[in-house]
Parts: C-alpha cells; structure tokens; sequence
C-alpha cells in the first residue's frame, strides 16, 4: 500500500516537472510560426536561427545586448560596439551591401532596416531576412521584443526593456517640474552659416524633449534640417550639444566661440557648449537610453548629481 501511494506521489511529481518544463520551454525558447515585421511582411520561421547577419549597428547592439554575440556571422562596415562586432566578418556598407559575401556566409537569417534595396532581394536567393526599421523610442522597445520572439531570447528581451524603460521614466520624472531651456543640437556644421540639427521625427529631437529640454528646431519641417545664421541668432540657444561621429566632434567648443552669430548666442556667453556621442543618441538600439541620460545630465545637472 505504502510503495503504491509512494508510486503515484513519484509519478505526480514528474509530471508536474514535465509539464512545469514544457512551458518554461515554450514561454522561452519555443519557435514563432509567424514573425510580423517592421515592413508588414510575414516571416514563417521553422527553427531559431543560428547564423545571423545584421546589417545595421543598431541591431548589432541589440543582438549583443540579447548575448546573441555567437549567432552573428556578419556584420555591416559600421558595426563597431561592442569591441568583439568589429571582428566578424564584414558584409559590406549601408546602402552597399556586398551580396556575394552575405551568400558566402550561409545565414539562415539577415537582419536589415530596409533601407539598402539590395538586401531586399535576397528573399529570391532563398535567404530570410527581417526588417527592423524604428523611428521612435517605444518602436525601439517594440523592436527589443519582436528580436527576442525572432531568436527565442525573450526572457532577456524582457529583462532589457524593463530596464530601459525604468531609466526613462526615472529621466522624464526627475525633470517633469523643471525649468525648460532652450536646446540647439549640431548634427554637422561643415557650412557654419547654415549648421544641420535635429527636427520632430529624429531620435535626438526626442531625448531632447525627454530630457527635459526645448529645441529650437522642433518646429521645422522634417527631422534633419538646416538652420540659417539669423534663425540660430533669434532662437537664441542657452545650451548647445554638439554631436561626435566616429569619435570626433562635427566643430569644437573653441570654434563655436569664434563664430559669427554663434558667440552671441546664450550658450556660448554661458560657456554652455557639450560633446555628446553620436552613436548614443542616433542609434535606434539599447544604448539610447544613455544618450538620454547624457543629454538630461548637460541640461539639467542640478538634477543629476551621480
């Protein structure tokens, strides 16, 4: 009687492990038939994929921030964080992607953003791709999710967008009650008298809003626009953010300070002229969370002390 009740206790308890299992496994790692994409299109997966190609920067860091680092078996030129990205084998650039190589590569999956036409026929050779393409912070974390359901890490995709989203609004409520000064961010100044910035629909126009700013430019029409002397003089900037591309500042503060119209404006009087990395700020992938708290560190420091 004993070894019988001992029995069934023994066979309850393995089914309950199995069943306990059979969902963590389904809950984790089960394959999606159908993956919708950033264009619309269906993506009918059998298996996760193990050899990935990642056209894009962004969705490089994502992938490395899923610890995903060892599916990748190629990346685009300009795929350079983290440092082991740059020892993959290069695919080719943005809008010259070198098909040849991506066949050679044997991926069962290439993730692109769309934008190189080249890629977008790859479906005829018999290689699936994925459209990543956000153009907002929630498309971002929207993203985080949908690569996660692609690869089967959605644990960590979960984990990694409830911390970024905890900093966000960590950001967006320390600054809710403060003061909004007025914010003039500098995407390429090769022609001094008529600086690119940021308009409504870029990245940076966001964190800038986010962090507790105003952009003068945020009512231009389009997301990068040029701004002539005389309207960067009248929208008269207290604090101007330079971005860095490939390390390297698009002008210096120095410069800035010599410049007609731009040595009158209030930044400059205030010596209120920073550096951000441009790759925190322009990238659609995990690490724009740090340019948010960069960028609301430099407009208001009195709320960021650590």
């Amino acid at each position: 009687m004993r070894r019988s009740k001992l029995k069934r206790l023994c066979l309850l308890a393995l089914s309950i492990l199995l069943v306990a299992t059979t969902i963590a496994c389904s809950s984790s790692t089960s394959v999606p038939s159908t993956i919708i994409d950033d264009m619309d299109r269906e993506i009918h997966l059998t298996s996760m994929p193990k050899r990935i190609v990642s056209h894009v920067p962004s969705i490089t860091e994502t992938l490395y921030a899923l610890d995903l680092g060892d599916k990748i078996v190629g990346v685009s030129d300009y795929c350079d964080y983290p440092e082991e990205a740059k020892t993959k084998p290069k695919v080719g650039g943005y809008y010259t992607p070198n098909i040849e190589v991506i066949v050679s590569l044997n991926p069962d999956l290439v993730l692109t953003d769309g934008y190189a036409d080249d890629i977008l026929n790859l479906e005829s050779l018999g290689i699936q791709f994925a459209v990543i393409q956000p153009n907002t912070i929630d498309d971002i974390l929207k993203d985080i999710e949908l690569l996660g359901n692609i690869t089967g890490e959605r644990k960590k995709a979960s984990e990694l967008i409830e911390d970024m989203e905890n900093r966000v609004n960590n950001v967006v409520d320390t600054v809710s009650d403060a003061p909004r000064p007025r914010v003039f961010y500098v995407f390429d100044a090769t022609d001094t008298t008529k600086p690119w910035t940021a308009g409504p629909g870029s990245f940076a126009d966001a964190l800038i809003q986010m962090a507790g700013g105003e952009n003068v430019a945020a009512q231009a029409q389009g997301p990068w626009i040029q701004l002539n002397i005389e309207e960067l003089v009248n929208s008269d900037p207290e604090i101007i953010i330079v971005d860095s591309m490939m390390g390297t500042a698009v002008i210096s503060p120095d410069e800035i300070k010599e410049l007609p119209g731009w040595k009158d404006t209030t930044a400059v009087k205030n010596n209120n002229i920073f550096i951000v990395n441009g790759d925190l700020v322009n990238r659609s992938g995990p690490r724009i969370v740090q340019g948010l708290e960069q960028i609301a560190r430099i407009i208001h420091p009195e709320l960021f002390q650590d």
